[in-house]
């Protein structure tokens, strides 16, 4: 497949320097013939006449406008013609979970509140066995509790 491609992309640039050679030379040619006018781009006129006889078989026929009548016409009676659809299901238009971009933007907002929260627990604990002169075995069992207890709350 990726050679395919690669070979038809070469096959394209092969074309185009072969157009580019046959302009250069069909401009190389034109050169030759107006020896005496130098190589300079023939101006085109499109909305002034020129006074100059040579100038003026540079000059562009005015363009004609186009009927715009009948497409206008095409184009009301497009509008015009309606289309009604009868069997529509308005279950389908609504999205299957309408708050998922609520809970996305939301999300962040608490994690971070979730994890100021363990903190402030984390700091309440200590505050608390501080206070208290209990050993380290009824400290750790407090702990243990207050841990389960937050995540039986989830």
């Amino acid at each position: 497949m990726i050679m395919e491609k690669i070979g038809s992309l070469e096959e394209e640039a092969l074309k185009r320097k072969e157009r580019l050679k046959e302009l250069k030379t069909k401009q190389w040619s034109t050169d030759k013939k107006n020896k005496d006018a130098p190589s300079v781009p023939r101006p085109v006129f499109r909305n002034y006449t020129p006074n100059d006889e040579k100038l003026k078989e540079t000059v562009l026929e005015p363009a004609k406008p186009g009927n715009v009548e009948e497409e206008i016409k095409d184009q009301l009676e497009a509008a015009n013609t309606r289309v009604i659809i009868e069997d529509l299901d308005i279950t389908s238009l609504a999205p299957r979970k309408p708050d998922w971009d609520l809970k996305r933007d939301a999300a962040k907002k608490l994690e971070r509140l979730e994890k100021r929260t363990q903190r402030a627990i984390a700091e309440l604990i200590r505050e608390r066995l501080k206070s208290e002169q209990h050993d380290f075995a009824s400290k750790v069992a407090i702990g243990a509790e207050t841990a389960a207890s937050l995540d039986d709350d989830d």
